[in-house]
């Protein structure tokens, strides 16, 4: 498993892994397929998990205060179905299907905020079946190869949070997204405690991606954070799209 190459992929998936829970969610999508040019996505999805789940403190930790809770009741009913699924068909689904399902959403609802008001988003009434719906659909994505991004972004981007409270919402929906990921995997083998080594590695670029994601997030306007955050959401939709196709 090891080598210079693996190295490298790995440093690169687990700093994006810390980007995603800085503030930047769309950037976890890629840590798999980054992973992935190097090792079975399977195995990918499960190395990576305890990066997610090292890095979830830290972006908990850092957006403590600025989470809408209701988002996150709702997320929770919606993450669990999904999680399920996800558990019970893992042998099942193609993971080149999900991939290009996912991508499909993430697209067109990009190229609608892009193309909509010049892609500013207008703050709606909290939906509880459209969150359970598209939570559903990110528990389940999630569980396949850590690609929740897209599906949560598509419900709760024209919530229109403040920033801060985006990112720190994101932050703990998946976070409660991963913990529910770690039986299912123990119990269908993909942690492999024998990379902990590896793991433990790989913390430290996670680390510092969150810390860099967040003082970004802070900095920056809301208007160019949602052009980010769609941006990159327009970007990781194509590559899985093309993953998916290629792969």
């Amino acid at each position: 498993m090891e080598g210079t190459t693996f190295w490298a992929l790995a440093v690169l998936a687990a700093f994006c892994i810390g980007l995603s829970k800085g503030g930047a969610p769309a950037f976890g999508t890629l840590a798999v397929p980054i992973m992935a040019l190097s090792i079975s996505p399977v195995a990918a999805a499960g190395l990576l998990l305890p990066v997610f789940l090292f890095s979830d403190i830290f972006g908990v930790w850092a957006y403590r205060n600025h989470i809408h809770w209701g988002v996150v009741r709702i997320a929770v009913v919606g993450l669990l179905v999904g999680t399920a699924v996800g558990w019970a068909t893992a042998h099942v689904v193609p993971e080149r299907l999900v991939r290009v399902l996912i991508g499909l959403i993430g697209f067109v609802f990009a190229l609608y905020l892009l193309t909509s008001r010049n892609g500013e988003v207008d703050p709606k009434t909290i939906n509880k079946k459209a969150g359970w719906f598209w939570t559903s659909i990110a528990g389940f994505t999630s569980f396949v190869s850590h690609a929740g991004a897209p599906p949560w972004q598509v419900w709760v981007l024209p919530l229109g949070l403040p920033k801060m409270v985006f990112a720190g919402t994101t932050a703990v929906a998946f976070a409660i997204m991963n913990m529910l990921k770690v039986i299912p995997y123990y119990m269908l083998g993909q942690l492999q405690f024998e990379s902990l080594k590896v793991t433990l590695v790989l913390f430290v670029p996670a680390f510092i991606g969150v810390m860099a994601a967040y003082q970004l997030v802070r900095v920056i306007s809301v208007r160019v954070f949602y052009a980010i955050v769609t941006w990159m959401l327009l970007a990781v939709s194509v590559k899985l799209i093309w993953d998916g196709l290629t792969g």
